[in-house]
């Protein structure tokens, strides 16, 4: 099987879509990207790990990584391999005991393991033929995501929850740093109380004001 290797390019929310989030996806040695709309907790998991937000205790996707390591298994890659009616369809490719084994997933677990044993991820050439896109020109991320929501191509038929975002903070320098702590006071309080997807939701927010506060 022809395939390319992609990495995470960016994670959007849109109000619009009942709070499914896009995954985009980017050719690692191209142009294309491709779109894959996932559920909330799927979106959390794979976030909080790039952001580096760690759980008191460990989540699906940190057990199921725990189980391979401590059975002497290794995460090869992961593989998005078809399309069918509107759904993507992915493998875990594990290696256990000299033995290769190929675990049926969807997309966005597959990446969330991916992401936590550092395996590439892959996406086979017929997939990106058909589903893939080459943007007209340089965007931001998060619009350019959003503007996918009605083209994209799902994973599942599942309940989506919404989000309620932090405000923005007023203008002043002493008025932002105050803000921040408030934020990252809620940041602990959210991943004390297990609620990552706001934790993640809080993390971003606080990157974004310590970068104006610079």
């Amino acid at each position: 099987m022809n395939k390319v290797q992609v990495e995470i390019l960016g994670l959007s929310s849109s109000p619009s879509a009942g709070g499914a989030y896009a995954l985009l996806l980017k050719e690692s040695f191209g142009l294309r990207r491709l779109p894959i709309i996932i559920g909330a907790f799927e979106a959390q998991a794979i976030a909080l790990e790039i952001e580096g937000i760690k759980p008191p205790r460990p989540l699906t996707h940190d057990l199921l990584k725990n189980v391979i390591y401590n059975l002497g298994g290794t995460v090869v890659e992961v593989l998005i391999d078809s399309l069918r009616e509107n759904t993507f369809y992915a493998k875990i490719v594990l290696e256990i005991s000299s033995l290769t084994n190929e675990i049926d997933a969807r997309p966005s677990d597959a990446i969330a393991v991916a992401v936590r044993t550092g395996a590439p991820i892959f996406v086979s050439e017929e997939v990106m033929k058909t589903a893939s896109f080459i943007p007209s020109g340089e965007s931001d991320t998060d619009k350019e995501s959003e503007s996918l929501f009605d083209d994209s191509f799902s994973e599942d038929e599942e309940e989506k929850e919404e989000y309620e975002e932090p405000q923005k903070p007023t203008s002043g320098k002493s008025s932002l740093e105050s803000k921040i702590a408030v934020l990252q006071e809620k940041l602990r309080e959210a991943i004390e109380k297990e609620d990552y997807e706001r934790a993640a939701i809080l993390r971003d927010e606080i990157s974004k004001l310590q970068g104006t506060n610079n």
